[in-house]
């Protein structure tokens, strides 16, 4: 008699320890893409006119190699005028997403650099930059909204 109960309380044990083990609260498969994701906080924050950095940019601006990355979006200023940047990178690997993001504050690092003599506001702008990382995700945001874009995007992973 006392085996079967043994037996019971030792698989909830195991269970309660499993449960408590798991990610509460969130989902690290968003199933949006990274242009989806970046599409729909483009369109809740409205920004100024950006284009698609290719992979040439991935490596010379972030100086990320590509090959980390299962996929990205990223969207940079169309004209030298403006900080405002934002960018969705999958990680192959979650190993990499330190890697990741050193490249992207190195990225908001050379940004600051660039308009810390020539335009003040877009300096500061720069300097109020956010990295967060979700699972194998890494959002960089530049922008006047960067505190409700990453509320925004932490909303993407967020158990339904």
């Amino acid at each position: 008699m006392k085996k079967p109960v043994f037996i019971l309380l030792f698989t909830i044990l195991i269970g309660l320890t499993l449960s408590a083990c798991s990610e509460k609260g969130s989902n690290y498969d968003p199933k949006l893409s990274t242009e989806e994701m970046i599409e729909q906080l483009t369109k809740q924050y409205e920004q100024p006119p950006q284009t698609d950095l290719e992979t040439d940019g991935v490596k010379n601006l972030y100086h990320l190699d590509p090959a980390l990355l299962d996929t990205y979006t990223i969207k940079i200023p169309l004209m030298n005028v403006k900080t405002n940047e934002i960018a969705v990178l999958k990680a192959k690997n979650a190993k990499d997403v330190e890697a990741i993001q050193e490249g992207v504050k190195q990225r908001a690092a050379e940004v600051q650099k660039q308009f810390e003599t020539y335009l003040p506001d877009q300096y500061e702008n720069a300097k109020n930059y956010k990295v967060v990382a979700q699972g194998s995700y890494v959002l960089f945001v530049i922008g006047e909204n960067a505190d409700d874009i990453v509320t925004a995007f932490n909303g993407f992973f967020e158990t339904k």
